[in-house]
């Protein structure tokens, strides 16, 4: 049952200026096949095969013997999801259910961004930030590398990539402008809203 490259959900030029065709191309042909393939070669012919990608992420974490699955598994949902947090046309503030549990977790959705922001700038070196609901909260989080929230039982509403594939040729060493770009310019906020409506 092997797990497949799912195609963008827009063109490779729709996210300009904000994510450049160059970047897409590498990104999601190269960098995202790559842990695709890589994960789909790992599980061949056993056990973990069956399994929806999901749940091979949650038991083979913090296993050092399967550390090659869990990265590729995790990068390639990561990745999928991440496709997904954005649209042409996005960013802005998000309306409904949505807005409320933001302004009542975080106080207001300024605090949000900035709790966000900080995340993504801070995450040293390859990472991800997320927002996560956990036990019903919701939360800014961030993870190292390949790490993803639900193996800690969190379930993610949303994430930006933070390793240097997802935004250098475009911004070089500029993380904060790529993060204000994706914030103001690339967040999907019907996605995430839809993400909250099923948790």
């Amino acid at each position: 049952m092997a797990y497949e490259l799912p195609p963008l959900p827009y063109g490779y030029t729709d996210l300009e200026p904000s994510i450049s065709k160059s970047t897409l191309e590498f990104h999601h042909d190269k960098h995202h096949a790559a842990y695709v393939n890589n994960f789909n070669a790992a599980v061949k012919d056993t056990e973990l095969d069956a399994l929806p990608i999901e749940e091979v992420i949650v038991k083979v974490a913090g296993d050092a013997s399967k550390t090659g699955i869990f990265n590729n598994a995790a990068q390639a949902w990561n990745h999928s999801f991440y496709w997904n947090c954005m649209k042409p046309g996005g960013g802005g503030t998000p309306t409904g259910a949505l807005a409320e549990k933001i302004n009542a977790d975080f106080g207001s959705f300024e605090k949000f961004v900035e709790a966000f922001k900080t995340a993504g700038a801070t995450q040293f070196g390859s990472g991800w930030a997320w927002l996560v609901l956990d036990n019903g909260t919701l939360k800014v989080t961030k993870t190292g590398n390949a790490d993803n929230p639900m193996t800690a039982g969190q379930t993610p509403l949303l994430t930006m990539d933070v390793w240097e594939h997802a935004y250098y040729l475009d911004y070089q060493n500029r993380r904060p402008d790529y993060i204000n770009d994706f914030l103001t310019k690339l967040v999907n906020w019907d996605f995430v809203a839809a993400n909250l409506a099923k948790a």
